[in-house]
């Protein structure tokens, strides 16, 4: 629902941070790794997330939108929900929670504390698979759209297919239309033949 609040930062701790932002003081839950990432500014951009459930409405904020998809990928996986996700941002940096991920870290992720070992091991299965899919360094970096190629790929990604078998099929296409395809025609065009 809240994609980003951009505001003046008037209260902070390692919990959380209030932005007030249009004259509303929003409360919203960050992690350690987003308290260190603030520093001493006045101002800041949180980027959000609005968890609802039937007694609350809670607000994740992260200091970056990478931290935001790892969070979102974390709390994907089954047993994880969002305080643990916020523990686990807590515990290690983003970079070093994908790292553990891609070379199967178990030890390391099983010391975050509220994550046992049947936990570590589905974390590191389900999102390794994502990882294959979309290519390493996914689960924080944002892709930028900059091409025809680079948006059709993203969409197809999005869609379910593998990534190398999609960037492949792009390829094949863009070289027979010597690249004049809309991004609409070149994703009908991969639908077609994957």
């Amino acid at each position: 629902m809240y994609a980003y609040i951009d505001g003046k930062l008037t209260f902070k701790n390692p919990a959380y941070v209030v932005v007030e932002a249009g004259g509303i003081g929003y409360h919203i839950n960050i992690s350690l790794n987003t308290y260190s990432a603030l520093g001493d500014a006045e101002r800041c951009k949180i980027y959000t997330w609005l968890h609802v459930k039937e007694d609350a409405h809670t607000l994740y904020g992260f200091a970056d939108e990478g931290e935001r998809r790892l969070f979102l990928h974390l709390i994907s996986v089954s047993g994880i929900g969002p305080n643990t996700g916020r523990m686990i941002l807590s515990s290690i940096t983003p970079v070093e929670i994908q790292t553990a991920i891609i070379k199967a870290d178990l030890p390391l992720i099983q010391r975050i504390k509220g994550l046992g070992a049947k936990t570590a091991q589905r974390l590191v299965l389900e999102l390794q698979d994502k990882l294959k899919k979309e290519g390493a360094d996914s689960l924080i970096s944002m892709p930028l759209h900059n091409t025809v190629k680079d948006e059709a790929l993203s969409a197809l990604v999005m869609l379910g297919f593998a990534k190398q078998t999609a960037e492949k099929t792009i390829d094949q296409i863009l070289k027979v239309s010597e690249g004049t395809l809309s991004v609409e025609q070149l994703i009908k065009y991969a639908l077609k033949t994957l």
